[in-house]
C-alpha cells in the first residue's frame, strides 16, 4: 500500500500538469471565432490598434470563401471597399505583377473581365479576381505579419461552451477542452454558432413581407428576375403525365406557401469548384460516392427542352481556371437540402456537406458521361476539370461550403430592403454595401398546371451604396454587452442578400473590431461604444462610411 501511495505522489504532479494544459485558459483583449475573411481582418485591425487578440477557427484553411473558390469577387460599386478590405485586393493585385503568379497562362492572355468592374484595376492598384491558393496566402500572411495566435480545428462547445456573467461573455470552450477568455468577443462565423450559444435572439429563414414592410422577403413565387427559372414547361414526374407515379428526384411535394408570407427555408448552398481546362492541371471529374444519374433526370429533361446554357457562369480566373458558381434552373445549387443546416449539430453539419458534395460531384460526372446529356455538352464539359494545384489536400475540392446564409441576428435594429433601396436613411454607419438584393433559389416545387418550377430566386439593384449601421452588428444590451456579430449581423433575409458578400464581411470585421478597442479603452459595453469616435477611427483607417464622399 505504501509503494503504491508513493507511487501516486511521484506521478501527481504530472497528472496535475496534463489537466492544467487540457484545461489552461488562453487570455486576450479580444477572441474571435471564425476562421472566414471576416476574422482574419477582424484580427488584424485588432492587433493595429494594440490588442492582444486571439482567433479561434473551426477551420484549417483561412479565408472563408475568398480562399475558398469565390475568386470572382461581388463587387457592386469597387469605391465603396475600403479599409483592410481594399488592402487584401492590392495584395491580390501585387501578386498577379509578377511574373511566377502566370505559371498557366501568360497575363496578356487572360483578359480583364471582373464582376460590375475591371478584374484589374491598374489605377487604384487593386485586383478583383484571383485564384483560391491566392487569396489563402494573403490571409496567412496578415496572421503571420501582425504575430496573430490562430487556433486551427477548435470547435466552439455550443450547448455548455460559452460562460457568461451578468449579460457579458466571460469565456468560451471548445470541444477540445481549450478555454479562451477576453473582454470582447467577435463571432465571425457563418453560421453564428458563438451568438447562438450566447442566447441572442436570431432568425433562420424569410420573414414575411408584412414583419418590416418589405418587398422582396417571404415567397415570391412567380418572380423570375434571372435566368434560373423553368422557361419551357417540363413534366415532374417519374412516369411523365401520371402524378401518380411519384415524383423525380429534386423537387419537393409540398406547395410552395403564399406569395409573400415567411417560412423556415433557406437559399440554396453550393461549392464554388475552381475548374482548370490545362491538360496538365485538371483533376478529370470522378465517378463521386453514392453516385446515381436518376438524381439528374430533371436535367436531361431541361436538356430535351433545348436548354444549353451549362458554362455561363464559368466565371474566368487568372491561369486558365474558373470561379464556377450556378446558372440556370438546374445546377451547382443543391435547392431545398439545406434547410436543417444552421441548427444542426456539427455532425448532421458534415452529412448535409457531403450531401451538397455527392450531388454536385455527381452532376459534374453526369454532364461529362452520361448519354442523356447532349454530345457538345459532354465534349465541352470534358476538356474541364478540377484544378489540380487548388485545395490540393482535397484532391481540388473546396474546403468550404458556400454558406450563403445561416442565423441572422435579431437585434433593436434590422437592416431591411429598405436601407439597401435607398427609402430608408442609415445613421451610424460603419461600412457599406453596394450590391444589388440577391436570394438564390429556395425551393423547386409543381405548380397548380402541373410542371416543375424554382421559387426564391431574387436580384433587385441597389439605385446607390448604403450604409450599414454599427446598430446592426451589437446585440440588444439585455442580451450581451460584449459581444460583435459582423457576419451573422442583424438583417432581414432579403437586406442580407446584400450584405452577405466577401468585401462587405471584411469591412464590417474591421469594424468591429475597432468598436471592440473602444469598448475596451472606454471600459464600456459594446452598446454604449461612443460613434463619434468610432466614426473618427474609421476614417482614418480609410473606410468608406457615407456616399456622398464621392
Amino acid at each position: 500500500m505504501k509503494k503504491l501511495l508513493a507511487l501516486f505522489f511521484t506521478i501527481l504532479p504530472f497528472i496535475a500538469v496534463k489537466a492544467q494544459t487540457v484545461t489552461e485558459a488562453q487570455q486576450a483583449d479580444i477572441v474571435i471565432y471564425g476562421g472566414t475573411s471576416a476574422a482574419i481582418v477582424a484580427a488584424v485591425q485588432s492587433a493595429k490598434l494594440g490588442k492582444r487578440v486571439v482567433v479561434v477557427s473551426p477551420d484549417l484553411h483561412l479565408g472563408g470563401l475568398s480562399a475558398g473558390g469565390l475568386g470572382f469577387t461581388d463587387t457592386g460599386n469597387k469605391e465603396v471597399i475600403g479599409g483592410l478590405a481594399r488592402e487584401f485586393y492590392h495584395r491580390v493585385y501585387q501578386h498577379y505583377q509578377t511574373n511566377a503568379a502566370w505559371k498557366w497562362q501568360k497575363q496578356q492572355e487572360y483578359g480583364n473581365k471582373g464582376q460590375g468592374t475591371a478584374a484589374i484595376d491598374g489605377k487604384d492598384r487593386t485586383m478583383w479576381i484571383f485564384e483560391p491558393h491566392v487569396a489563402e496566402q494573403i490571409m496567412e500572411d496578415f496572421v503571420q505579419e501582425h504575430q496573430i495566435p490562430v487556433y486551427r480545428n477548435e470547435w466552439l462547445d455550443r450547448k455548455q461552451g460559452v460562460q457568461m456573467e451578468s449579460g457579458r461573455i466571460t469565456s468560451i470552450r471548445t470541444l477540445s477542452g481549450k478555454i479562451y477568455r477576453a473582454k470582447v468577443f467577435i463571432d465571425a462565423s457563418y453560421e453564428g454558432d458563438l451568438m447562438a450559444a450566447a442566447g441572442l435572439s436570431y432568425h433562420v429563414g424569410r420573414e414575411s413581407n408584412a414583419q418590416y414592410n418589405e418587398q422582396w422577403n417571404g415567397v415570391q413565387t412567380g418572380v423570375f428576375q434571372h435566368r434560373h427559372h423553368f422557361a419551357h414547361p417540363i413534366d415532374p414526374y417519374l412516369i411523365p403525365g401520371d402524378k401518380n407515379s411519384g415524383l423525380i428526384a429534386g423537387i419537393s411535394a409540398d406547395g410552395p406557401g403564399k406569395k409573400g408570407a415567411g417560412d423556415h427555408k433557406l437559399q440554396a448552398y453550393c461549392f464554388r469548384m475552381c475548374l482548370s481546362n490545362h491538360p496538365d492541371n485538371r483533376i478529370t471529374f470522378p465517378k463521386p460516392d453514392n453516385y446515381n444519374p436518376a438524381n439528374y433526370e430533371l436535367l436531361a429533361r431541361l436538356f430535351a427542352s433545348g436548354w444549353k446554357e451549362v458554362f455561363h457562369k464559368f466565371d474566368p480566373v487568372p491561369n486558365r481556371k474558373t470561379d464556377t458558381n450556378n446558372h440556370g434552373p438546374f445546377s451547382t445549387d443543391f435547392i431545398g437540402m439545406n434547410y436543417t443546416y444552421p441548427e444542426a449539430s456539427y455532425e448532421e453539419r458534415r452529412a448535409i456537406i457531403k450531401q451538397h458534395e455527392d450531388y454536385q460531384k455527381g452532376l459534374m460526372y453526369y454532364m461529362a458521361n452520361d448519354p442523356k446529356v447532349p454530345e457538345e455538352i459532354r465534349r465541352g464539359l470534358s476538356s474541364w476539370g478540377l484544378a489540380k494545384d487548388e485545395f490540393k489536400d482535397n484532391g481540388g475540392w473546396p474546403h468550404q461550403i458556400y454558406v450563403r446564409e445561416a442565423r441572422r441576428m435579431v437585434s433593436d435594429y434590422v437592416m431591411t430592403e429598405n436601407e439597401i433601396l435607398g427609402k430608408k436613411n442609415v445613421q451610424r454607419s460603419i461600412g457599406m454595401g453596394s450590391y444589388a438584393l440577391d436570394s438564390h433559389n429556395t425551393q423547386r416545387y409543381v405548380t397548380d398546371e402541373g410542371f416543375v418550377q424554382n421559387e426564391g430566386d431574387i436580384g433587385v439593384k441597389a439605385p446607390k451604396p448604403y450604409g450599414i449601421a454599427y446598430d446592426a452588428i451589437i446585440p440588444k444590451t439585455e442580451e450581451c454587452s460584449n459581444l460583435l456579430v459582423p457576419v451573422c449581423l442583424s438583417a432581414s433575409h432579403i437586406a442580407y442578400g446584400s450584405v452577405r458578400m466577401e468585401p462587405v464581411f471584411m469591412i464590417l470585421g474591421e469594424s468591429a473590431a475597432t468598436a471592440a478597442a473602444l469598448a475596451i479603452d472606454g471600459a464600456t459595453t459594446v452598446q454604449k461604444v461612443n460613434y463619434s469616435a468610432l466614426q473618427k477611427l474609421l476614417l482614418k483607417q480609410k473606410q468608406r462610411l457615407f456616399i456622398n464622399e464621392y
